[in-house]
């Protein structure tokens, strides 16, 4: 079934929930015992339809960025004035090929071009080609890499806020000017350094015709994207990311979710920050969310119609996060939150530590630090453990 089929299907049995909510409700507005099981299978086929959508539109991109061309290989030594080096320094296609290499002869067989990519902490950097992928899982995963604005640092990163800005005042014809301070406050973005390891079977490693490639970037891409998110929303600051929901600022707490507490956040926002302005929650709130009606009757949860848009909720898109909290909801402009990049990922080897299981471990570094800039640029509304039931 393709992603329009699936999309159409999903928004038939939405308006058919719509309508079996619509229709059996009791006359104090609830639904009995017996309709709300109903009820509550209408809303999981809508929400695994939606997963569904999600995985394959995940697929679909992944496949695409596969397909594409590699990088020019370089013809020479990188670094040598020979040829114009990348970026980063390392080969696409030679660096990808020598490191593959290395994997399945015990790193026995290490090129001059893998050389130049040793790294600090005794391990090799990750191909340009493999990190492009990496970053791409990254950003699939993760929905804060998509929202955040990410930056690269080489080492301690300062930003510098404006804390108080001038005012402007009304002064009479040959009146005296009025001098106003602009102050500054200074925040700084660290690295924490994130790691996976993950076990390999000797038979994998050497089997030729297995895509080891693909599945060393697909699973670390995965573990880093899950531990990435789940420090960008929640994390304290403390050896990991400050996170989103730890910082922004506190709109209101309510016991139960309804629709005045959806506009009444959404408004509390200042006007600037709106205009790209989105929710993120996590998925147990839809349920919630999606029974909710404005007081016209309409319900404020819009499901997409088109590939590649989000659900929207009072004409805002919605993200949804397994670590988003239950009890939360976020509403703001993310592109204030800052991402730090530290250099490049890299991969170490771990063979004596499993060498008595035939496997091999392998281990996947990065440093990255998080930070909300500026806390008034998103608003949290707490809910009671109940509202997202």
């Amino acid at each position: 079934m393709t992603i329009l089929e699936l999309r159409e299907k999903r928004n038939t049995a939405w308006n058919a929930a719509k309508a079996f909510l619509d229709s059996h409700r009791t006359e104090k507005g609830t639904l009995t015992a017996e309709d709300d099981a109903t009820y509550t299978r209408m809303e999981q086929e809508i929400s695994d339809l939606g997963k569904e959508i999600a995985r394959l539109e995940r697929q679909e991109a992944l496949e695409a960025e596969l397909n594409k061309p590699v990088g020019r290989p370089l013809t020479s030594k990188p670094g040598s004035g020979t040829e114009a080096p990348e970026k980063t320094g390392r080969a696409s296609d030679n660096y990808r090929k020598a490191m593959l290499d290395a994997f399945r002869s015990n790193f026995k067989r290490v090129s001059n071009v893998l050389q130049e990519g040793v790294d600090s902490d005794g391990g090799y950097l990750v191909p340009e080609e493999w990190d492009h992928r990496l970053i791409d899982v990254l950003e699939e995963q993760n929905i804060m890499r998509g929202l955040a604005t990410t930056i690269r640092t080489s080492g301690l990163h300062r930003i510098n806020l404006a804390a108080n800005k001038p005012a402007a005042a009304w002064i009479e014809e040959g009146g005296e000017l009025t001098w106003g301070d602009a102050t500054f406050d200074q925040t700084t973005m660290d690295a924490y350094k994130l790691h996976v390891a993950i076990k390999v079977t000797e038979e994998l490693l050497y089997d030729n015709t297995y895509n080891l490639e693909g599945y060393i970037t697909t699973q670390f891409g995965k573990a880093l994207a899950n531990a990435e998110e789940d420090a960008f929303l929640n994390g304290d600051g403390v050896g990991k990311p400050t996170g989103l929901f730890t910082s922004a600022t506190a709109f209101d707490s309510v016991d139960a979710l309804d629709t005045d507490s959806l506009i009444s956040l959404v408004y509390a926002l200042k006007r600037p920050y709106r205009k790209n302005a989105s929710f993120i929650m996590n998925d147990a709130t839809i349920a919630a969310i999606r029974k909710l009606k404005d007081n016209n009757g309409a319900y404020i949860w819009q499901p997409s119609y088109q590939a590649g848009e989000p659900d929207r909720v009072l004409g805002y898109a919605v993200h949804t996060s397994a670590y988003a909290p239950t009890t939360g909801i976020a509403f703001g402009d993310y592109s204030y939150y800052n991402i730090g990049d530290r250099g490049t990922r890299s991969f170490a080897e771990l063979r004596e530590l499993f060498a008595g299981n035939g496997m091999i471990g392998y281990v996947a570094k990065e440093r990255v630090d998080g930070k909300l800039l500026l806390p008034e640029a998103v608003q949290v509304l707490t809910i009671g453990t109940t509202a997202a039931g």
